[in-house]
């Protein structure tokens, strides 16, 4: 059959088109997909709701992705603006509102490649962060695009360490302005958003000074450009920082500030005021400030990370299924790759991961949200936690999910690493999660001295939040595992996972102290500690996510066959943990050699297990072709042709070599080359 017909199908098509080893898989379900997506989405009534928005997108030509792996970063980023722009005559043509329930699956839809998402985060840091008054005035410029945001925090010299920026915003009493500089180079903004070419204003964030005493960083509202006609304001240096591993869509840029005055009505001020005659003023925690970043960080988990994971299991194990090579048994034909032992150990617990990870975010947007509606009611206790929580997951989701993305890539070869599949792509940008919004091993540093001070509050019998319980209740022992199927009972790992995050939060609190009372300072202490406190940080957050994972499993339906697959892949996902950590298990000898080699034997049977479903399980995440954008991972399993057909759109196909002339015509023409 010719491609130019195959290559219509996706989802939901005949299949007629369908190359006969994909189609086989999905014929030996043991679970109705349709009912694990819906389970995946929240409910039968999402999963319409985000594919009548993904068809809504995707038929529009505006939106298209077709030629994108074949663009220049200029055309990324026009292509980007445009999509911004006509993105917002969509919504408003479909009745679609950011308070709808389709608002949350149009990034989605447009796989992320549309400018200002900034401007989100700019809105966001309002609504947060502003006065009722400032809400009024900014928001709705900011909805109606009369002004395009930015979020200006990141420095030249300084990142993740806030307290450390250099920007100064200094309170004249006399105009009842605040000045803001950038006092040297370290001190440029560099890598917002929006920032180089696109946006007309900033929230920057910069060291309040008043009357001389300074009072740390907060957010002010800076217009960076003209209305009229773009160009930069006085005061203002702004640009493009210039190519980079990806995101060549978005105009990541700098920041240059001098004498830019801004009214005192600028400063951001819900949580923190300078009154007219220099008073400053503090309502609740100051660490509100940090509140914007956490939402971010855990909707980046979301919106960047989960997805680019899911699609490259999708990519990979739908190619494995179609991709055949030598043979398993003298005499038959060339094997499915994914019938190999080491390709299911390369890409199922990749898989098992995607599901924990889902099932994790599950888990905190639903503590973001109980926690947003305690601080709005100026309750800031559940902060520390909430805090903790994302700046953990953001570092285990992000590192494990980068590898993951890596590891689906290199299970498929040699087209893995040609752009057409689809997979480089999301690997140079998951790796970029690892680094922003906070570097992960500052993250988990953050998270640690969280589970330090709940341990030590714990051992002194004071309360702890409830995710840290466990470290004041565990108590020495063994692993009662007696063969192999032990270690398919939940609780059986789960509490392998307690004990060992318990045991490294708790020998690295012990270490700590040690070094204090040994008459070693306490910052110095902490730094020779920091390799073991990241350690336990990881394991607190990867023991989380088994724990949750095994929750939700419980509480999961019995028809559909889903919940049988579920456990299953709960299973693998924590048996994986163990096996690709022995030593943390082994150390103390919770977990013995012999019990080890169960572990291992449980494991492996699982892949040959879940092996048989893996194609049904990549096709509830619900990826159309288009989302995809992979010459291997298509519903159709037509990858041969469609590598083939996408290559001839390169435009070096299309022309003659310019090289041809200039160097290869007088080197083949040279006499001294002539045979």
């Amino acid at each position: 059959m010719a491609l130019l017909e195959t290559s219509k199908y996706s989802q939901g098509s005949t299949p007629s088109g369908i190359n006969p080893d994909l189609a086989s898989e999905r014929q030996t379900a043991s679970f109705s997909v349709e009912k694990l997506t819906a389970l995946l989405d929240g409910g039968a009534e999402r999963t319409r709701i985000r594919r009548a928005v993904a068809e809504a997108i995707e038929r529009d030509p505006v939106f298209s992705r077709e030629n994108q792996y074949f663009q220049s970063q200029n055309e990324r980023y026009e292509a980007a603006v445009r999509k911004a722009v006509h993105l917002q005559k969509k919504m408003h043509e479909m009745g679609w509102t950011q308070d709808g329930p389709e608002f949350k699956y149009i990034y989605r839809a447009l796989s992320g490649d549309v400018a200002f998402l900034l401007h989100n985060v700019f809105v966001r840091s309002i609504s947060v962060l502003g006065s009722d008054k400032q809400i009024a005035k900014w928001i709705p410029l900011a909805t109606k695009y009369r002004l395009i945001g930015s979020y200006a925090q990141t420095e030249l010299g300084h990142g993740t360490y806030l307290q450390g920026l250099e920007t100064t915003a200094v309170f004249d009493i006399n105009t009842q302005e605040f000045i803001l500089n950038t006092p040297k180079i370290s001190a440029m903004k560099w890598w917002p958003g929006d920032m180089g070419r696109s946006a007309t204003h900033t929230v920057v964030f910069a060291q309040l000074y008043v009357q001389g005493k300074c009072y740390g960083v907060h957010p002010f509202i800076v217009q960076i450009r003209s209305l009229q006609d773009h160009s930069l304001c006085p005061g203002i240096t702004a640009g493009d920082i210039g190519p980079k591993m990806n995101f060549e869509h978005t105009d990541n840029g700098y920041l240059m500030l001098q004498n830019v005055r801004v009214p005192r009505e600028n400063m951001l001020n819900k949580f923190c005021e300078v009154q007219p005659d220099g008073t400053y003023v503090r309502q609740g925690s100051q660490k509100i400030n940090y509140f914007t970043m956490t939402t971010v960080r855990i909707s980046l988990i979301e919106d960047e990370v989960l997805i680019a994971l899911l699609k490259a299991c999708t990519i990979a194990i739908r190619y494995s299924v179609v991709r055949r090579q030598s043979k398993l048994k003298p005499g038959e034909e060339e094997a499915k790759i994914l019938d190999y032992q080491t390709q299911q150990e390369k890409l199922l617990p990749q898989l098992a991961t995607g599901y924990a990870f889902h099932f994790i975010n599950s888990y905190l947007q639903g503590l973001l949200e109980r926690g947003y509606t305690e601080i709005k009611r100026k309750n800031f206790d559940t902060l520390p936690e909430l805090h903790a929580f994302s700046s953990g997951f953001k570092a285990l989701v992000t590192q494990y999910s980068t590898s993951a993305v890596e590891i689906c890539l290199r299970a498929c070869g040699g087209h893995g690493y040609s752009l057409l599949s689809g997979l480089p792509s999301l690997y140079t940008r998951i790796l970029a999660s690892c680094i922003y919004e906070g570097e992960n091993t500052i993250l988990f540093l953050q998270t640690a001295r969280f589970l330090i001070k709940c341990f030590m509050a714990a051992s002194a019998g004071q309360p702890v939040p409830p995710s840290v319980t466990y470290l004041a209740a565990s108590k020495p022992g063994k692993c009662p595992a007696k063969n192999k199927l032990d270690f398919l009972s939940p609780d059986t790992y789960t509490a392998a996972y307690q004990h060992a995050a318990a045991r490294l939060v708790s020998s690295t609190a012990a270490k700590l102290q040690d070094l204090i009372q040994s008459g070693v300072k306490r910052h110095d202490a902490w730094n020779q500690c920091t390799v073991q406190l990241a350690q336990a940080a990881k394991a607190h957050c990867h023991y989380l996510t088994v724990k949750n994972f095994v929750e939700t499993v419980e509480k999961l339906e019995t028809q559909a066959g889903i919940q049988k697959i579920m456990k299953h892949l709960c299973d693998l996902f924590a048996l994986h943990g163990i096996f690709s950590n022995t030593g943390i298990f082994l150390h103390d000898g919770y977990i013995s050699g012999a019990q080890m080699d169960m572990v291992t034997a449980s494991y492996l049977d699982l892949l040959a297990v879940i092996r048989k479903d893996a194609v049904p399980l990549v096709d509830a995440f619900d990826f159309t072709d288009k989302s995809l954008n992979s010459a291997l991972g298509s519903y159709d399993g037509q990858v041969y042709q469609r590598l083939y057909e996408w290559a001839q759109k390169s435009p070096t196909n299309k022309q003659m070599s310019p090289a041809y002339e200039r160097y290869l015509k007088p080197l083949l023409h040279n006499k001294l080359s002539k045979l």
